[in-house]
């Protein structure tokens, strides 16, 4: 692998001669891969058991309590699984998933991810919060929302804003409101050489002082978003020191409400150095992770808490005029799950309706005007006729024991390679109605019987082959 002569200096400079020349021997060997639990679905002991012969699952990341190794199978992919598709499981990076799995997030807490996309980081936090609190998934990029939305549907999050939006736009709109900010942010990309050869490509024109520039702004936002005694996760996946210590340094000067919490180091990770204070006092709180010293690409994360600051209200629960809330149990859900589910789901949830659909929320809804926002809460269905038509996101959310009617299919069989292509499938000795089809007992969509057919409903944007 050819590194830019740039590059190689300020690395030398940065760990030596005889520690680069390890590093660039790591970079010619074959990069690890990992998965990470879904543990609104299913447990990580469960789904080790569960992927026994189908893919070659190893050791689990040291840094991350839900995460694998797996060895590249072509004829197994984790990706190309059913069992990816009924989201199970995330396919993630081993380095990158530190930053999230040592946020220190708890069941309950408000979470704010500003730079979400593709997901891994919120299905993490997702996660974490086990159906409470509040979650809100932001990315920039419209494009990228769009991905980070499917990702959070698929995962069958329930309590995501997913909003596509300036940081500073959300803080203005939030104010001190979140328990934990994720901030992975942009930058020069050095600790994904092997992952992204574009990288080295590009690694010329996105150079470490721009970089810097968006990394002050969206911490400054996030500074602004947390309240007093909340944390921001701030991470990188570069080794340059102007946007990893000396951008923690940074902030810390220009905000001394905050302070460092020292992270944990396991399974190769090592301290990144810095000035703590004002009186220049070191430590090593945060960290770093080396390709050449542990399983995984480059990544940077340091952990602030902010000691005080000052009350402001919000605006961000105010009065919406762009949905109706209704006042009490839809009826249009009370007589779909009558018939089809085994419990009345979302007791408790703020409902709300937008146009035709109908959507649901455990936090109160946030006022979306002005706002670019994909979703936020779970959409429930469209509302037609006196009757809900569910959505994917909805059936994706549901418990996998919640449904009258279940056609378990083979995860590898035929039937279900043509379910996921969006083909009728022959259902006999089923009874009529809403159907789960499952891959064994996790459901990947849903259908309609009748007559001993299935009347395939999985969404024509979600179709594949496997």
């Amino acid at each position: 692998m050819e590194l830019p002569e740039a590059f190689s200096a300020e690395l030398i400079s940065l760990i030596g001669k005889e520690e680069y020349e390890r590093y660039v021997e790591e970079l010619g060997k074959p990069g690890t891969h990992g998965l990470r639990a879904n543990r609104l679905k299913i447990t990580s002991d469960e789904l080790k058991v569960l992927l026994e012969g189908c893919c070659r699952l190893g050791e689990p990341v040291p840094w991350c309590d839900d995460g694998y190794y797996f060895d590249i199978d072509p004829a197994m992919m984790p990706g190309k699984l059913a069992y990816y598709l009924a989201g199970l499981y995330y396919i993630q990076e081993p380095s990158a998933m530190y930053p999230a799995a040592n946020a220190m997030i708890k069941p309950g807490e408000n979470v704010i991810d500003l730079c979400a996309a593709p997901g891994g980081k919120s299905l993490r936090a997702a996660s974490d919060l086990g159906g409470k609190g509040m979650l809100v998934s932001n990315d920039i990029s419209a494009t990228r929302a769009g991905t980070l939305l499917y990702n959070l549907e698929l995962g069958g999050v329930a309590n995501a804003a997913v909003t596509n939006c300036a940081p500073e736009q959300l803080a203005e709109r939030f104010g001190q409101y979140f328990d934990a900010v994720l901030v992975d942010a942009p930058c020069s990309g050095e600790g994904m050489f092997r992952k992204d050869p574009d990288a080295i490509a590009s690694w010329e024109n996105f150079k470490a002082e721009k970089c810097a520039g968006m990394q002050r702004s969206i911490l400054n936002s996030a500074a602004e978003l947390v309240r007093p005694g909340g944390r921001i996760m701030y991470s990188t996946c570069t080794f340059e020191p102007l946007e990893d210590e000396q951008m923690t340094e940074e902030f810390l000067k220009t905000h001394p409400g905050f302070e460092l919490v020292e992270l944990p180091k396991t399974g190769g990770v090592c301290g990144g150095e810095v000035n703590s204070n004002a009186l220049g006092e070191r430590v090593s709180y945060p960290v770093r992770l080396w390709p050449h010293r542990l399983r995984g690409e480059g990544q940077y994360a340091a952990l602030f808490v902010k000691k005080d600051g000052y009350e402001r209200s919000s605006e961000a629960f105010s009065r919406c005029a762009s949905f109706r809330v209704l006042k009490q149990y839809p009826e249009e859900l009370r007589a779909f799950a009558e018939r089809n589910l085994t419990e009345l789901p979302l007791a408790g949830n703020t409902f709300y309706v937008m146009g035709q659909n109908l959507y649901a929320c455990p936090f109160e809804p946030v006022n979306i005007d002005r706002m670019k926002v994909l979703r936020m809460g779970l959409f429930v269905g469209e509302l037609s006729y006196g009757k809900l038509r569910p959505s994917q996101h909805f059936i994706m959310s549901l418990n996998k024991d919640s449904f009258v009617r279940k056609l378990r299919l083979d995860p590898f069989g035929d039937e279900i390679k043509r379910y996921l292509k969006g083909e009728s499938l022959p259902a006999s000795g089923s009874s009529d109605g809403f159907t789960a089809v499952c891959a064994g007992d996790y459901q990947l969509g849903g259908g309609d019987v009748k007559g001993g057919m299935l009347k395939n409903l999985y969404p024509k944007g979600w179709r594949r082959i496997i």
